[in-house]
């Protein structure tokens, strides 16, 4: 009997859940462009029944037939009341997205809220996205301990950072060349005129939301684009008030094992020096800076200072800032081999034993301010200011030449190099909705202020007296005046860029109010104006007198003014010496750079197909003026229109699986430093530029496999294909006393030039004999460069 009842009251039970109906929807956050919400209060009014939403925004309730009200809340928002019907086995489906509400609450205890820099969130945007795109938070970069934003970059899949190469990336194996960065979507301009790019190993980690990265070209970037497009989202402060302050210390392993560690003279340790050279340096020698090296205490530290609050102004406005300060340094320590170029046999022209004393300071200063109008109207304001140095004091020893200087070894050559950049960064922001949420309106405007100096460079070579290897007795080089100089340059880069974005959505679904695609128009510019200027003091040796040997630890005791009046040495610059009005004139670069482009793209879901059609038309203009030692009083100009389709399409084969494919057209553009003809100087190579230089043609294919198998879980397969025309390439040729790298964009005519000029200095040596070919180069004022003449 009882085997019976309960056998009753089970079949009861089931029939009673069979009649039963269910309610269920997705709940999205209006303030965040839709996305899913995630933890919003779900309940049945009068009633005991409810839930809340998953990391997805969706929810299930289970109910009785009848005629209930649905009640959606979340803190801060809007509670929406939503009356419904439902019957025995429907499956309702309610939808609905909330609003940020403008009523000030007090007394209220958060238990749990979702941060939009998560990994969860990041992840649920890219499943979202039809493009392809990874992105890091400020969430997973705190868990990983991440103090700059090269280093963040650097934790995501297919990107890796080259230690030594001032925060430069490699995105697929492609450099600096191939790869753009932009905060806010705006540009940012390079920190160093050898480089492209900022080195994004400036920007502290407590200023980012989350960054950006676009593998696949994107229409609304520039261009000029190969590898990957890197975008810093700064913070938006959001919440009540704070304010926190914290110090750090620490000690790197390398250098604290030093048992001196060495810097040179003249930078400050907080990095905000800037030496000038001496008025008159031709009549006396009257530097300020020593020339010994400085022993220091290498210990790491840092401190921040940050706070921000947020207001309600009317009934639905809000209006929130963000302040963050910081200062850090740090001290590093290397040593390896150093080689330049290998002769025929295998056999290095210069064979270098490095040691590296590195030393880096970063101040970082930040605020912003979001006025969020009412729901459909935003506008902020971000300005930034840092100031980051970098500290080198190298010094080699071994062979510098195994033609003529230092053959057997025991040569020295010491660099100390200090290098300073400021960087202002201001950007006005807007976000509006208009027309019933049909058409969204984005803009940006910035100006872009960037300062780099390379203040008394400081380079030294010393040869052994006897060609004996021995360190303990040397003399000054005198193979060419370049070879114990001073260098003083300074770059400035000013930009003004604005981006202008219209969308107007499309294909209306009459059940739930969304749009199936929508169509963009667009415009963007950008214009620049950069500078260079750069003055070397040469010191030639004079090869007359009888000349003392070099104390290694004080180097000041020879280059001083007794030694100049004594006529043991002479100062030149690259435009002559004392008598000449223009010795002291600097060498220079620099010129405009405009690039304005229009765009349109069509985007549209084909049931479970996304498709993103796009064409972008860039007019380039690139006008370089320069006047250096090489070549002087030249102008060059550079114009061109591209015209760059992209197609990109997404297909979903279920909940969690995606099929990503793009395929586009882009441009890589010269640099004004590859297309001027200065001489930079390195250790063991010599880089000029080429005035002819034009933008090369890239083809970009991609397809990639998505699995979202986990809340915050993805696994994804992808592969790529890239065919660049006309690639921009570096040429190293030997010449007499060091290598030439010179920029050259891979066409037959400029391999011809350089294999006629090697042919020249074939010649050259067969008339002259080996012997009398050096002694004939050995007394120039540079290096031979055998693609200029004289």
């Amino acid at each position: 009997m009882k085997t019976k009842s309960l056998l009753f009251l089970f079949l009861f039970s089931a029939l009673s859940w069979a009649q039963n109906g269910t309610v269920s929807g997705i709940i999205l956050d209006k303030e965040y462009n839709n996305e899913p919400l995630a933890f919003a209060n779900i309940s049945v009014k009068g009633t005991k029944y409810g839930s809340s939403t998953d990391m997805d925004g969706k929810y299930s309730i289970s109910l009785k037939p009848g005629s209930y009200t649905l009640i959606v809340a979340f803190l801060g928002y809007e509670t929406a009341e939503i009356p419904f019907t439902v019957k025995a086995g429907e499956r309702k489906k309610i939808d609905y997205t909330l609003e940020a509400s403008g009523v000030q609450l007090s007394d209220v205890v958060l238990v749990h809220t979702v941060s939009k820099e998560s990994e969860t969130a990041l992840l649920q945007e890219q499943q979202k996205a039809v493009e392809i795109k990874q992105a890091i938070g400020a969430e997973e970069i705190s868990k990983k301990g991440i103090s700059d934003v090269a280093a963040a970059v650097a934790k995501t899949t297919g990107i890796s950072k080259q230690e030594g190469s001032g925060g430069g990336l490699f995105v697929r194996g492609l450099g600096d060349r191939y790869n753009s960065t932009t905060m806010n979507g705006l540009p940012l301009p390079s920190n160093n005129p050898s480089k492209k790019n900022i080195d994004l190993g400036i920007f502290s980690t407590d200023i980012v939301e989350y960054i950006g990265i676009d593998k696949t070209y994107s229409y609304k970037n520039y261009g000029d684009f190969g590898g990957a497009n890197i975008d810093i989202v700064s913070k938006n402060y959001r919440g009540s008030g704070l304010f926190e302050i914290g110090t750090g210390m620490g000690v790197n392993s390398n250098a604290i094992n030093q048992e001196n560690f060495y810097l040179q003279d003249g930078p400050s340790a907080f990095g905000f020096s800037n030496e000038k050279y001496p008025n008159n340096p031709f009549s006396g020698y009257n530097f300020n800076t020593s020339w010994n090296k400085q022993a220091t205490k290498p210990v790491n530290g840092s401190l921040y200072l940050r706070g921000g609050d947020s207001y309600n102004i009317g009934e639905n406005g809000k209006l929130s800032f963000f302040l963050n300060g910081s200062f850090d340094n740090g001290y590093n320590y290397k040593e390896g081999v150093a080689r330049g170029s290998v002769s025929t046999q295998g056999v290095a022209k210069r064979d270098l034993y490095k040691k590296s004393f590195n030393y880096t300071t970063n101040t970082n200063l930040m605020g912003n301010v979001n006025y969020k109008i009412n729901s459909n109207h935003t506008i902020s304001f971000n300005s930034m200011m840092i100031n980051s140095t970098t500290q080198k004091h190298e010094e080699y020893t071994g062979t510098i030449d195994i033609f003529d200087i230092a053959p057997n070894g025991g040569g020295f050559i010491r660099r100390s190099d200090f290098d300073r950049t400021t960087l202002l960064v201001n950007q006005l922001l807007g976000s509006h909705k208009l027309f019933k949420d049909r058409v969204d309106f984005n803009w940006g405007l910035s100006y872009n202020d960037m300062n780099n100096v390379v203040p008394d460079r400081m380079v030294n070579t010393f040869i052994p007296v006897d060609d004996d290897g021995d360190l303990n007795i040397l003399m000054p080089s005198q193979n060419n005046r370049s070879e114990n100089h001073r260098f003083f340059s300074e770059l400035k880069d000013q930009e003004l860029a604005g981006n202008f974005v219209l969308d107007y959505k499309i294909g209306k679904n009459k059940e739930d109010d969304t749009f199936k695609g929508k169509l963009t128009a667009g415009y963007s510019a950008r214009y620049k104006e950069l500078n260079f200027g750069a003055t070397q003091f040469n010191f030639d040796i004079n090869q007359s007198v009888d000349q003392p040997t070099i104390d290694l630890n004080n180097i000041d005791g020879y280059f001083n003014n007794t030694n100049f009046n004594n006529g043991n040495f002479s100062i030149f610059t690259f435009n002559g010496g004392i008598g000449n009005p223009i010795a002291l004139k600097p060498q220079t670069f620099g010129g405009e750079q405009l690039i304005s482009a229009g765009f349109g793209a069509f985007e549209y879901q084909f049931n479970k197909l996304f498709v993103i059609a796009s064409v972008r038309g860039e007019y380039i203009l690139q006008d370089i003026n320069f006047d250096t030692a090489i070549k002087p009083f030249g102008k060059n100009k550079f114009e061109a229109i591209e015209v760059l389709p992209s197609l990109t399409a997404k297909y979903e084969l279920n909940e969690k699986q995606n099929i990503k494919a793009a395929g586009s057209k882009t441009y890589t553009l010269p640099q004004f430093k590859e297309r001027a003809p200065f001489q930079f100087e390195d250790v063991t190579t010599l880089y000029v530029g080429n005035p002819d230089l034009y933008s090369s043609t890239n083809y970009n294919v991609d397809v990639k496999w998505e699995y979202f198998f986990g809340k915050g879980e993805l696994f994804s397969v992808g592969t790529f294909g890239k065919m660049i025309q006309n690639p921009i390439n570096e040429v190293t040729i030997a010449s007499a006393t060091n290598d030439i790298s010179y920029i050259n964009t891979g066409e037959q005519r400029y391999l011809d030039q350089y294999l006629d000029v090697l042919a020249e200095l074939v010649n050259e040596v067969s008339d002259l004999g080996p012997e009398a070919f050096l002694d004939k180069n050995r007394n120039i004022s540079t290096p031979r460069n055998p693609l200029v003449s004289g």
